[in-house]
């Protein structure tokens, strides 16, 4: 994945989380809301920590 697609998704999914964060807090919700304060940093994490599947032509299997 180019890096300006994955540093905008990035950036996407750690405002997603920050919202839901303030969100919850509104709602009075605290389980929910620390929960995302472990889910936000870990997906952006996973992001950039593991690769993606690339497929060729030679990886199909023949039935």
């Amino acid at each position: 994945m180019p890096f300006p697609i994955k540093f905008g998704l990035s950036v996407m999914v750690a405002l997603a989380a920050l919202a839901g964060w303030f969100y919850m807090g509104h709602l009075g919700r605290t389980g929910p809301q620390w929960a995302l304060v472990f889910l936000g940093p870990f997906s952006v994490f996973s992001l950039w920590i593991f690769p993606e599947v690339m497929r060729t032509k030679g990886d199909r299997r023949k039935a």
